[in-house]
């Protein structure tokens, strides 16, 4: 996967002058008020796993430049101490790993509340070097004020990853008042931001589209999310016939009634014992009556289709190895990470033709229209057969696939956060 380090048509910039920034490398803040702000739930979101790797690679990269800070939950904006981050990044990884659905309430709600005291926000030193602030969630973006006062209280410059344009470029998949909330998003980022990141060109390319985002004259780097593929743990609950897994939130744009309806004809057609099951990997969202009917009171499916929510990272992992193939037939996405966590882990994947699937997949995946269900009934009936030539085929392709790690992502905050000082 390329990783686009230059100075992309629409963004701005000027040069970096290397040996000015050797002798005056700035001071990074890394913004961590989207870990903070989920310290109750037990199992992370997509945007959850990208602040916690920001928070570990930049430890390992940045070393004593590297400073902390978060709006808390009280809403005070201020500085984290080093050794008190330390300790909550481990035990939050260690709660992913181990916990999820099984985590004890009472346990957690009483954590909760040690870590919001322990992370409570302190004083802004004063500024004796340059200093960028990096925000990698969209937490608080919707709120201007509140994004210009913290960059004006550390006297930074300020870069943050923008995710995805979805709520406004297709608002008809978003929650009631998502379109709107998203734009006053688009509208912080125009004014604030002293450099973007985006995390892959569809992004960009949106980015640009869109009326008053104002990238023009800023630094932008696209910079595909890193991935890191640990060895998966044995699970004693999968099941014995093989399954195919979806991984997301159940919300109108991942397409998740298509799968079902696919499901529901595969079992008409085999029978229920002779049709592959279907994991849904995820929590419930919003705008869901018919899949939810479907789930709920489609009989035919009892057994077949199984919802598993907020599964630790050791199961997560069990499950996703296991897989005849993930499927992904999501109507848009801002970049398909779980495309290439399954490719890392040498699990096909089927999957809808988006940009922002192929800059995730590249050539490996197969790609089928979102809407074509006959087709993905077939992709399933060829991959559910181990032998079968076509997923024998993108075996053989997933065996060239490489994945774009972390530090390479890194390369590219760094390489920013040095420019927007130099500018």
């Amino acid at each position: 996967m390329k990783m686009f380090n230059e100075i992309l048509d629409g963004g701005g910039g000027c040069p970096i002058q290397n040996l000015a920034l050797q002798r005056a490398r700035p001071e990074l803040v890394l913004d961590l008020s989207r870990l903070i702000a989920r310290v109750l739930h037990p199992a992370p979101t997509g945007v959850d796993r990208v602040e916690m790797a920001y928070a570990r690679n930049l430890m390992d990269r940045a070393g004593d430049r590297l400073r902390f800070s978060a709006i808390h939950p009280c809403g005070v904006y201020g500085r984290l101490r080093d050794a008190d981050v330390r300790a909550f990044i481990d035990h939050t990884l260690k709660r992913w790993e181990f916990g999820g659905v099984y985590e004890d309430p009472a346990v957690r709600y009483r954590h909760a509340m040690r870590w919001l005291w322990r992370l409570r926000p302190r004083s802004v030193p004063a500024k004796t070097k340059p200093r960028v602030l990096i925000q990698p969630s969209p937490n608080h973006l919707d709120r201007q004020g509140t994004i210009a006062a913290k960059v004006r209280k550390e006297q930074a410059r300020y870069i943050c990853l923008v995710h995805d344009l979805i709520p406004v470029s297709h608002p008809e998949y978003a929650r009631p008042g998502g379109s709107a909330r998203h734009q006053l998003r688009l509208q912080t980022i125009a004014s604030e931001a002293h450099g973007i990141l985006v995390n892959s060109q569809a992004t960009l390319h949106a980015c640009l589209r869109h009326e008053g985002m104002g990238i023009g004259g800023k630094p932008v780097r696209v910079a595909p999310l890193g991935i890191d593929v640990p060895s998966p743990a044995v699970s004693p609950w999968l099941p014995p016939r093989p399954y195919f897994v979806i991984l997301g939130t159940i919300e109108p744009r991942k397409n998740h009634l298509l799968l079902l309806l696919v499901w529901r004809d595969l079992c008409e057609r085999l029978g229920p014992a002779q049709t592959p099951h279907l994991l849904i990997v995820g929590r419930r969202g919003w705008e869901n009556e018919n899949v939810l009917d479907l789930l709920e009171r489609c009989t035919v499916l009892n057994g077949v289709v199984r919802e598993l929510d907020r599964l630790p990272d050791q199961e997560l992992r069990s499950v996703l190895a296991g897989a005849r193939a993930l499927l992904m037939p999501s109507f848009a996405e801002g970049f398909g990470l779980p495309i290439a966590e399954a490719l890392a882990t040498g699990v096909p994947v089927i999957a809808s033709d988006l940009a922002s699937h192929r800059e995730a997949g590249g050539d490996v995946p197969d790609y089928l229209d979102p809407l074509d269900g006959a087709a993905w009934r077939q992709a399933v009936l060829a991959y559910a057969d181990l032998a079968s030539t076509r997923r024998l085929t993108q075996m053989a392709r997933i065996a060239t696939w490489s994945p774009t790690s972390w530090t390479c992502h890194i390369d590219a905050v760094l390489d920013l956060a040095d420019e927007v000082v130099a500018c």
